[in-house]
């Protein structure tokens, strides 16, 4: 079985990731959707609450597995016997970071191989931080981001459970 790790903080996870992970199911078998701790990103969402929003929003998609990592990504790869990560690229100014990332990524292990995703043309702008931004406004993210995830995001900011 030929699987892929899609690593990130999702937070929150969007309608891009989720294109991203049905894309890449066309490739492999199975994907493993891998969330980051990240503080020093300074995450919105609790580790435990972006674990639960992605796996409701995934609870159609077969062959997609979600766990929590923390440390290297290429330790995180190498446990789980896998030798190739999925990154989405979205325009130009994602590139050189991610190129970077994935050039260390290789020269700590050779046989982990970067497979870089171009979202759909609809998902190309979107980012959770812009998403994070326009619900703390009150603005509609509505077909930006798998419903569980807009209801949770109106209630962090405005304590009700409607969706944005």
């Amino acid at each position: 079985m030929r699987f892929a790790i899609y690593p990130g903080t999702f937070d929150p996870i969007t309608n891009g990731h989720l294109d991203l992970v049905k894309r890449g199911l066309r490739i492999f078998d199975k994907i493993i959707i891998a969330v980051a701790p990240h503080p020093k990103k300074l995450p919105l969402l609790t580790l435990d609450e972006r674990l639960r929003l992605i796996r409701e929003s995934i609870i159609n998609l077969k062959n997609v597995e979600v766990e929590a990592f923390n440390g290297l990504l290429i330790d995180y790869v190498r446990k789980k016997g896998g030798c190739v990560v999925i990154r989405g690229l979205r325009a130009v100014s994602d590139f050189e970071y991610e190129l970077q990332m994935a050039l260390m990524n290789r020269r700590l292990d050779m046989k982990i191989e970067t497979v870089f995703m171009m979202p759909s043309e609809e998902f190309s702008y979107l980012t959770s931080t812009i998403v994070k931004e326009v619900a703390s406004f009150g603005g509609s993210i509505k077909g930006l981001v798998p419903d569980v995830v807009g209801i949770a995001l109106r209630e962090r900011f405005f304590g009700s459970t409607e969706q944005l």
